[in-house]
């Protein structure tokens, strides 16, 4: 992060209320406002006006639910603190904060308080959101970080197939394109073969969004009917979405098998 892009951070962690919002946080990911105020005998006005801080310096990411919005803790900037000025000068002893670099960019945060579960994952791409928007919707790209071919024309109201590779021509999962808003938004059904299902079909939202000079792309899962699929999602998101990651940084996907959909979440 450049020395502009600090100064919010800084600015917003000076302060210890804002500090204490954030171990709130970190003890319990995706905490309402009134849950948060509850735990701090703080005035809602007061709360909203601190978290709308974190927010601007990136510390913090609200994600919609419903009427609520929750709360969730972003450790990226605090890492990116440490990096410049900790382990600059101290390297040696402190190198394993580099080690963890990845897992700080790329955090998963649930939300398993409801019988409605939601994932949530962020992760931050050296490319442009053109880019991004092009690996998410190019059959031919998908095929190579996902394993799968996501085929659609990518218009509202479209369907959209989850083709295998290996030749078959299988189709594992099937939706529709609920928006779509070139080149930073799209949502999509997914696995809606499950339509008896109370509450219809899981929906992902992509949402890309420029940040300095990378992007960064939070992809919400929403709507799972249990914990077996939250389970599964949550160790395939972060595998596929590290290998877009290296497919646009590198040119190439990671030595990891590709991922599809668990065949419990498909029953």
């Amino acid at each position: 992060m450049t020395d502009e892009a600090l100064g919010p951070v800084f600015k917003a962690l000076a302060d210890p209320t804002r500090r204490v919002l954030l171990d709130r946080l970190r003890d319990r990911n995706g905490q309402t406002l009134t849950e948060l105020c509850g735990s701090l005998q703080m005035a809602r006005q007061s709360a909203t006006q601190h978290l709308d801080l974190l927010a601007k310096a990136d510390l913090v990411y609200v994600v919609r639910q419903g009427r609520e919005r929750l709360h969730y803790l972003n450790p990226a900037p605090i890492h990116e603190i440490g990096e410049r000025w900790i382990a600059a000068y101290d390297a040696p002893r402190l190198a394993t904060i580099s080690a963890i670099k990845n897992r700080a960019e790329e955090y998963a945060m649930t939300d398993t308080r409801t019988s409605v579960l939601t994932y949530v994952y962020v992760t931050y791409i050296r490319a442009s959101s053109e880019d991004v928007w092009q690996a998410l919707t190019d059959a031919d790209l998908t095929a190579r970080y996902w394993g799968h071919a996501n085929v659609s024309d990518w218009q509202p109201g479209s369907p959209w197939e989850h083709r295998r590779v290996d030749g078959s021509g299988a189709i594992d999962v099937t939706g529709m394109v609920l928006e779509a808003e070139p080149p930073t938004r799209l949502v999509i059904t997914f696995a809606d073969s499950d339509d008896d299902k109370p509450g219809g079909p899981s929906v992902v939202t992509f949402l890309v969004e420029p940040h300095e000079n990378i992007v960064r792309l939070t992809v919400t899962h929403e709507n799972l009917p249990n914990t077996d699929m939250l389970n599964g999602i949550s160790r395939g998101w972060p595998a596929v979405l590290a290998n877009l990651k290296s497919l646009l940084e590198t040119g190439d996907i990671l030595p990891t098998a590709p991922w599809s959909m668990p065949e419990r979440s498909r029953a």
